[in-house]
C-alpha cells in the first residue's frame, strides 16, 4: 500500500512539473505609451531574459499559476511584483525624473520672468507655424541670467525665400531670426578655433546699435569642434519619404528624389541605407543596403510616385524599428524624414507627434527633417519632430539648397558633436541695465506652462552659431567694470551621459558700429531684415531700404548666398512698399 501511495505521489509531482501556464499582458508607461523591448525576468526562470514585443505585449510559458515578474526599461523605475497567470496583466512603469523632463514643454530661450506679452501670430494659405512670442527687454538687476538653446536649424531662411520669390508677404511667425543668422557663415576674422574634438570656442563683439544710438548690440559666436574627415563613423541611414498624394508636385517628391540621389553619390561601402515610404500605407521600399550599391538604391528612388493618404505615425514607428535593427554602436544612426508635413492618418496633432518622437529620443537615433512644398506645408509639425527627435530641420525649395544641406554641409547636417547643448548668459548689472535676446522666440504654449524647461539642441560638426542681444547700458557706467557678463555653455558628447560645462567671459570692449568687421555688419543687416519681416516693435523708424544699404556695404560680392540675400531684401522692399502704397 505504501509503495502504491509513493508511486501516486511521484506521478502527481511529475504531472505538476510538466504543467505549463501562460503569463500574458502588456507593458505601458504612465502616459499610455506601449513599451517595446522591455526586459522581463521571472522568478521561476532565474536569469533567463524575455522581452516585450510590438505594442508592449508579452506572453511567456511558466511552470506555476503564480510567479514574480521583474521589468527593466531604460529611463524607468524597476518594476517587481507577484503576478497571476490566469489574468491579463497590465504593467505600468513609472518614469524617472530625467525621463519625465523630456516630455515637458521646452523653451528656445529662458529668463526668470518670462511671460506672455499677448502677441501671437498665425499663418495663412493652409500652412501651419508655431505661435511665437517675441522676447522683451529684461531688467538685468532683477533677472541677470538668461539662456538659449543651441541648434543648427536653418529652415526659416529658405522658407521665407520661397514666399518672397513668389511675391508674397512672409507670415510673421515663419520668421526665426536665429535660423536666418545660422544659415550664413558669419565667423569674424581671427576668431578662436576649438582646441580639441570635445570643446567649443567662443567670441564676442559689442558695438553701438544702428536703430537706437542709446543702446548696444552684443554678438556672441560659438564654434563647434570638427570631426576628423579620416575618422567619420559609418552611417546607418533610414530615408523616410512621404509619397502621399499631396507630394505630387515638382517642388516636392521629384525634388526630393534628385536631392537623395546627391546624398547617395557620396556614401561609402561601410554606410548602410534603408528606404521607408508612406502614402496609402507604409512600405519598406528598400531593405538595408550597402552604400556602394548606388545603382540599386537610385533605382528604388527613381521608382517612387505620389499617391494615397499620409499615415505618418506608422511610418515613423517603422523607420525607428529599422534603424534600431541595424543600429551601429559607434556609428551615425539617423532617420531622414522628407515631407510637406501633412500627416492625416493616425496621430496627427503636434502634441501627439511630439510624444511619439520624444519616446524614441533615448534610443541613440537622430532625426533630420527636410521640409518641402507650398500651400499645405506644416512647418510647426516638422519643427516639433526635429527638436524632440534630437535632430535638425531644414527646408528645401530648390536643388541648390539640397546640395548645400546634403553635400556641402554634410558633416554639419548629419554628424552631431554635441547634444542637449544650451548656453546661459549672466549679465553684469553694473554695466547692463536691460537686455533682450533677438530671436530664439518661444511657443506660446511653452510660455504659459510654468514647468517648461530650456531645451538643449543638437550641434553638428564644425557648426558656427551666433546669438545677438540688444543692450541698454546703465546711466552711470562704472569705468572699473570690465565685464559685460559671463557665458556658460553646457552640452553632452553623443553617447555620453556626463555634462560638460565650458565658461567664457564677455569683456566690455565697445567699438563703433562703423568700425565693426563686415561679418558683424552683415549679421546686423540680417537682424534688421528679420525684424522688419516679423513686424517687430523694436525696429522703429527703420525700413527695408536701410537694411539693404547696410547689406550692400557688408556682403562679399563673390559669395553667392550673400548676393542672394541682398536680392531677397530688394524684392521684399518692393512687395511690402507696393502693398503699403495700395
Amino acid at each position: 500500500m505504501k509503495q502504491f501511495l509513493l508511486v501516486c505521489i511521484l506521478v502527481c509531482l511529475a504531472i505538476t512539473s510538466f504543467c505549463q501556464y501562460f503569463l500574458r499582458g502588456e507593458i505601458k508607461d504612465e502616459k499610455g505609451r506601449q513599451l517595446e523591448r522591455a526586459k522581463i525576468l521571472l522568478a521561476s526562470k532565474g536569469t533567463t531574459p524575455y522581452y516585450s514585443g510590438n505594442f508592449g505585449a508579452f506572453g511567456i510559458l511558466c511552470p506555476y499559476p503564480q510567479d514574480t515578474i521583474t521589468v527593466i526599461y531604460d529611463g524607468y523605475e524597476l518594476y517587481k511584483k507577484a503576478v497571476n497567470t490566469k489574468i491579463f496583466n497590465e504593467i505600468i512603469l513609472k518614469m524617472l525624473p530625467e525621463t519625465a523632463s523630456l516630455y515637458a514643454n521646452k523653451l528656445s530661450s529662458r529668463t526668470t520672468n518670462l511671460e506672455d506679452n499677448g502677441e501671437s501670430y498665425f499663418a495663412t494659405l493652409g500652412e501651419s507655424y508655431s505661435s511665437l512670442i517675441e522676447n522683451q527687454f529684461v531688467n538685468a538687476k532683477s533677472y541677470p541670467e538668461t539662456g538659449f538653446s543651441l541648434n543648427i536649424d536653418k529652415a526659416s531662411y529658405s522658407n521665407l525665400r520661397r514666399f518672397i520669390n513668389n511675391g508674397m508677404y512672409v507670415p510673421s511667425n515663419a520668421v526665426r531670426i536665429e535660423e536666418m543668422l545660422n544659415y550664413f557663415d558669419l565667423r569674424v576674422p581671427d576668431a578662436p578655433k576649438p582646441k580639441d574634438s570635445s570643446s567649443f570656442c567662443a567670441a564676442s563683439t559689442i558695438t553701438s546699435c544702428p536703430w537706437n544710438n542709446q543702446n548696444l548690440l552684443l554678438f556672441l559666436q560659438l564654434q563647434a569642434p570638427k570631426i576628423n574627415l579620416n575618422n567619420i563613423p559609418p552611417n546607418n541611414l533610414v530615408l523616410l519619404i512621404d509619397v502621399s498624394g499631396s507630394m505630387d508636385h515638382p517642388t516636392k517628391l521629384p525634388l526630393l528624389q534628385s536631392a537623395f540621389k546627391l546624398l547617395i553619390e557620396n556614401l561609402r561601402a561601410e554606410d548602410k541605407v534603408s528606404i521607408v515610404t508612406y502614402g496609402g500605407g507604409v512600405h519598406v521600399a528598400l531593405s538595408t543596403t550597402s552604400g556602394n550599391n548606388k545603382q540599386k538604391i537610385n533605382n528604388i528612388i527613381d521608382s517612387l510616385y505620389a499617391d494615397g493618404d499620409t499615415p505618418g505615425e506608422n511610418a515613423i514607428r517603422t523607420a525607428y524599428s529599422i534603424a534600431k535593427a541595424n543600429f551601429i554602436p559607434n556609428g551615425n544612426n539617423r532617420i531622414i524624414l522628407a515631407t510637406d508635413g501633412d500627416f492625416n492618418v493616425g496621430q496627427t496633432t503636434e502634441q501627439e507627434l511630439e510624444n511619439l518622437v520624444t519616446f524614441q529620443k533615448q534610443s541613440g537615433i537622430f532625426l533630420t527633417c527636410l521640409g518641402v512644398g507650398m500651400g499645405n506645408y506644416k512647418d510647426s509639425k516638422l519643427e516639433v519632430l526635429a527638436k524632440k527627435g534630437n535632430g535638425n530641420f531644414a527646408y528645401i525649395d530648390n536643388i541648390h539648397e539640397a546640395e548645400k544641406i546634403l553635400i556641402q554641409e554634410f558633416t554639419k547636417t548629419m554628424y552631431a558633436v554635441a547634444v542637449d547643448a544650451y548656453a546661459n548668459v549672466q549679465f553684469n548689472p553694473a554695466v547692463i541695465k536691460k537686455y533682450r535676446l533677438i530671436g530664439f522666440d518661444n511657443k506660446k504654449s511653452a510660455i504659459v506652462d510654468t514647468t517648461s524647461l530650456l531645451e538643449g539642441g543638437e550641434v553638428g560638426s564644425g557648426h558656427n552659431m551666433m546669438a545677438v542681444f540688444e543692450l541698454i547700458p546703465t546711466e552711470n557706467n562704472n569705468i572699473g567694470e570690465n565685464l559685460v557678463g559671463t557665458l556658460n555653455l553646457t552640452f553632452q558628447i553623443p553617447k555620453h551621459t556626463q555634462k560638460i560645462i565650458q565658461k567664457f567671459t564677455i569683456p566690455y570692449q565697445l567699438i563703433a558700429f562703423n568700425e565693426a568687421p563686415s561679418k558683424i555688419k552683415l549679421a546686423t543687416a540680417i537682424v534688421m531684415f528679420g525684424s522688419l519681416l516679423r513686424q517687430s516693435k523694436f525696429i522703429k523708424n527703420y525700413t527695408f531700404q536701410d537694411a539693404i544699404n547696410l547689406a550692400q556695404a557688408s556682403i562679399n560680392p563673390a559669395n553667392a548666398s550673400e548676393q542672394e540675400l541682398l536680392q531677397l531684401m530688394q524684392k521684399a522692399n518692393n512687395i511690402y512698399n507696393y502693398r503699403k502704397k495700395k
